[in-house]
C-alpha cells in the first residue's frame, strides 16, 4: 500500500507551535537563574518580545506593605537606577490588577480612568494598550504584576492573553524563588554585618579592669540583641593621660550609658558617649564640663525623641571618693557595710539628647567610700525584666542579692545577678540589655 503523506499544517497550528517552543524556552531560560534581577529581567524581555510589545514591566509585590515595586522596566532605566520606585498596590492598571488578581486587556490606555499618564509625560512615550496580568504562585500568593505597553498589532489578542498567562505561570513561580533566596542572602549579609557590629561593640569594651589592692570591680555588658544600646567604660588615669597597664592609677574613671532602644542605631550612641569620655580623661576635662559637652553633642546626634541616660564617675584612690554625675541613670545605689543599708543617688540633670539649658552643669555629685561600701550601676535590663506572669523584677531584689553576698567577690555577685534576674524571667535573655558595674571598697 502506498505511505500516507504527511498533511500540510495550517498557518494557525505552525503559529501556536512557535508560541509553545517559545514558551519552553522562556521556562528553561527562568530556570537557569536565581538572582533576582536576571530573572526580572527575562521576564520583561519575554513578555515583550512573545508578545510583540514595545515594552514590558514587572512589578513585584510586598505584602509587608502592600505595596508594588519595580526594580527593572523597560524605558525607564534611569529612574529605576536611582533606586527601587514603589507605590500603593492599589494604584494604576497595575493596581487593579493587583488587586482583583484579574487579567487586564486595556485597548485604549487614556479612555481608562485607572492609567496614570504622569510617566508617558516624564518619559516621552505613549502608552496605547495594555496587558496586565497578575503573577500567583503555586500557593495561590500574588507576588507581581506584568504589565506589557502596546502591542504591535494594535490591540492585543485572546491569543495574546493566552500566551501571556502561559509566562506568568512560569514567571510567578520563579520569581518566588528567587525572592526567597534574596532574602535569604539578605538575611545572611545582614547577620554578618550585625556581628561585625557586636564584634567592634564588644571590643570597645575595657578587657581588662583596673587593678588596685583597695578596690574590687567587675563589670560586664549583655546585649539583648546582637548590638546593644548599653554601653559601660572602666580605666585608670594618672596625671591627666589614661593609664597604662603597668602603671599604677590615681584615678579610676566609671561611664555606664544607656540609649534609648537596642541594636545598631542605640549602639551608636551610648558609644559615642563611651568616647566622649575617654577623650576628656585624655585632656584632663572635668566631669561637669563634660556631661555638658555629651549633652550638646547627643542634643545633635541623636534622632529627636531618642535619648541617652548616662552615669560618669571618677574615682580618687587616695582620698576614696567619687565624684559622679548623673544623666537620668538610676537608680543607682552605695551600699554601706557599717550600718547595713542603701543610699540612691539621684540624678543631676535629665537624659543627654533632651533639652540643653537649665541645669548646673558643674555641680557634681560626690561619694565618700568606707571599707565594706559598695556601688552598685546596673541598667534597666535587671530592673524591669519581666516574669511570664508580667511581674517586674525590681530594685528589691538587687538589694538582696547585694546584701546576701556582701562578703563575696564582685565578679560572683555579678554572676548571681544575672543568673536570679534569667531565673525570674524564665529566659535565656532579657528583653532590654543588661549592664553592670560593681565596685567594693575591700581595705
Amino acid at each position: 500500500m502506498p505511505q500516507e503523506q504527511p498533511q500540510p499544517t495550517s498557518a494557525g497550528e505552525s503559529a501556536r507551535s512557535r508560541a509553545l517552543e517559545k514558551l519552553l524556552d522562556i521556562s528553561k531560560r527562568l530556570g537557569e537563574s536565581s538572582d533576582l534581577s536576571v530573572v526580572l529581567g527575562v521576564i520583561i524581555d519575554a513578555m515583550r518580545d512573545l508578545l510583540a510589545a514595545e515594552r514590558a514591566t514587572v512589578f513585584t509585590y510586598e505584602p509587608a506593605t502592600n505595596e508594588l515595586a519595580i526594580h527593572i522596566a523597560h524605558g525607564v532605566a534611569a529612574a529605576v537606577d536611582q533606586g527601587v520606585i514603589r507605590f500603593p498596590a492599589t494604584v494604576g492598571v497595575a493596581g487593579a490588577c493587583a488587586t482583583t488578581r484579574l487579567l487586564l486587556n486595556i485597548p485604549d490606555a487614556y479612555a481608562d480612568a485607572r492609567f496614570n499618564p504622569e510617566v508617558d509625560r516624564q518619559t516621552g512615550f505613549c502608552t496605547t494598550s495594555i496587558l496586565a496580568i497578575p503573577l500567583i504562585d503555586h500557593a495561590g500568593e500574588l507576588v507581581g504584576v506584568a504589565q506589557v505597553l502596546n502591542a504591535a498589532r494594535g490591540l492585543f489578542s485572546v491569543d495574546d492573553e493566552q500566551l501571556a498567562t502561559g509566562v506568568a505561570a512560569h514567571a510567578a513561580i520563579a520569581l518566588r524563588r528567587a525572592r526567597l533566596i534574596q532574602d535569604h542572602v539578605d538575611k545572611l549579609k545582614l547577620q554578618e554585618e550585625m556581628n561585625v557590629a557586636r564584634e567592634i561593640q564588644e571590643k570597645c569594651f575595657p578587657s581588662r579592669l583596673p587593678v588596685h589592692p583597695a578596690y574590687d570591680i567587675a563589670a560586664h555588658s549583655t546585649p539583648a540583641d546582637e548590638c546593644g544600646g548599653d554601653a559601660f567604660d572602666c580605666f585608670g588615669v594618672r596625671g591627666k593621660t589614661i593609664a597604662q597597664s603597668d602603671e599604677a592609677p590615681e584615678h579610676i574613671y566609671f561611664l555606664l550609658a544607656d540609649a534609648t532602644g537596642h541594636g545598631v542605631g542605640p549602639a551608636l550612641s551610648s558609644m559615642q558617649a563611651r568616647s566622649m569620655m575617654r577623650i576628656a580623661a585624655r585632656l584632663g576635662q572635668p566631669l561637669g564640663p563634660l556631661a555638658r559637652e555629651m549633652n550638646e553633642q547627643l542634643l545633635q546626634d541623636v534622632p529627636l525623641g531618642r535619648f541617652v541616660t548616662a552615669w560618669l564617675g571618677a574615682l580618687d584612690l587616695a582620698m576614696h571618693s567619687i565624684e559622679c554625675f548623673s544623666a537620668g541613670q538610676g537608680p543607682v545605689f552605695i551600699y554601706r557595710r557599717s550600718d547595713d543599708r542603701f543610699e540612691e543617688i539621684g540624678s543631676d540633670a535629665p537624659p543627654f539628647g533632651i533639652i540643653s539649658g537649665g541645669f548646673n552643669w558643674d555641680k557634681t555629685s560626690h561619694i565618700q567610700l568606707e571599707c565594706g561600701d559598695m556601688l552598685v550601676l546596673l541598667t534597666d535590663g535587671y530592673y524591669e525584666a519581666v516574669s511570664p506572669s508580667g511581674v517586674l523584677w525590681n530594685e528589691l531584689e538587687v538589694c538582696e542579692i547585694i546584701r546576701a553576698m556582701r562578703d563575696e567577690p564582685m565578679s560572683a555577685i555579678r554572676q548571681e545577678l544575672d543568673r536570679a534576674v534569667l531565673q525570674f524571667a524564665c529566659a535565656s535573655n532579657t528583653d532590654d540589655d543588661r549592664t553592670a558595674i560593681l565596685v567594693k571598697r575591700i581595705i
